[in-house]
């Protein structure tokens, strides 16, 4: 997963929800606050009625291509990613953002990977400069709004949802924040867990007095592993190895080893599974995302370049400092890792 062109962050833009405090809006979403208030977060951004998922990824690009002094007719393709249930379905959500941006003729692709899809979308851009020596500027949007019609945005995967967007303008050549290398890993084997049962032509239309929004989401980790403990216990185990293994792979195909990284940036996921994360990857929560996700909640696909972006806005980085962008995505599940350079 290199790439032997040089790429690198030209701008980035970012557009949010509403902030809302979780201690004051969190026994509107579970009967028992104390065990989202146990997840460590303290706001989130919650998107108004009206505002949809392709607003705010337009909203994010557009402020991407001012702050890199551009036109939309200066990017030769667009790509996107979207983490949540779509607006509508039989419908290509990139090329909605093309049009909100103006961007007529401009090819434009679809990632619909959940929290994966920012890493689909920065191997795409820089596997496009390598094959089209034209395509030297590249687009990239993502974009969570979650569908309080499908998930309860405090009652699953242990996290809570935020709603925002994030946009990089990638340049061919650029020397700063450059992707220097990525790994991915694939476990079919958990392909089923935590979907949603209706709504699909599998299930177009649920039975009566039931919803995905009423149903459990464990129901999927249950059925899969029969509720047997250890088996649990050990799928549990193996998030975090294989995360050590693919930051490691990453690492290896740019040349570089783990003492030489300056962050993990992981997903914007609960205190505990952000500490585990860092033990796994041998690097102190310090040097994490961790106080950012308690700030910003768990906005899909966007976490890590928003973070990315923040660390350096914040002044946690500095010039040749060496970034792993890491996370698992569920359902799937895929692991994933890009390294950046500063």
């Amino acid at each position: 997963m290199g790439t032997s062109v040089e790429m690198g962050i030209l701008a980035t833009g970012m557009a949010f929800g509403e902030r809302r405090r979780v201690a004051e809006t969190v026994g509107t979403y579970v009967p028992d606050p104390e065990v989202v208030m146990g997840l460590g977060y303290e706001t989130y951004h919650h998107a108004a009625d009206g505002v949809t998922a392709t607003g705010l990824a337009a909203q994010a690009a557009r402020e991407a291509l001012e702050n890199a002094d551009l036109a939309v007719a200066d990017v030769d393709l667009i790509v996107v990613g979207n983490s949540d249930v779509p607006e509508y379905l039989g419908w290509d959500s990139s090329a909605a953002v093309a049009r909100e941006l103006g961007a007529h003729g401009t090819p434009t692709v679809l990632f619909t990977q959940a929290c994966a899809a920012w890493a689909m979308a920065l191997d795409h851009a820089a596997g496009a400069m390598a094959l089209s020596p034209d395509v030297d500027t590249v687009l990239v949007t993502l974009v969570n709004v979650l569908s309080e019609a499908h998930t309860n945005r405090m009652d699953f995967n242990g996290a809570v949802a935020s709603d925002g967007a994030v946009a990089a303008v990638l340049r061919r050549g650029h020397p700063r924040f450059r992707r220097l290398s990525s790994a991915r890993f694939t476990n079919p084997e958990f392909a089923d867990l935590f979907r949603l049962e209706f709504g699909g032509c599998a299930a177009p239309v649920p039975p009566a007095g039931q919803s995905d929004l009423h149903m459990d989401p464990m129901v999927g980790v249950y059925r899969h592993f029969d509720r047997d403990p250890e088996r649990f216990q050990g799928f549990v185990k193996e998030i975090n190895g294989r995360l050590a293994d693919v930051v490691d792979q990453a690492l290896a195909r740019a040349g570089r080893d783990r003492s030489e990284l300056a962050r993990l940036i992981y997903l914007n996921d609960n205190q505990q599974a952000i500490r585990e994360a860092a033990d796994a990857v041998g690097i102190p929560i310090e040097r994490t995302n961790a106080e950012l996700a308690r700030e910003l909640g768990h906005i899909g696909a966007a976490d890590q370049l928003i973070c990315l972006w923040r660390h350096i806005e914040d002044g946690d980085l500095a010039l040749g400092d060496l970034v792993a962008l890491a996370g698992v995505a569920a359902p799937g599940m895929h692991w994933f890792c890009t390294l950046i350079e500063v």
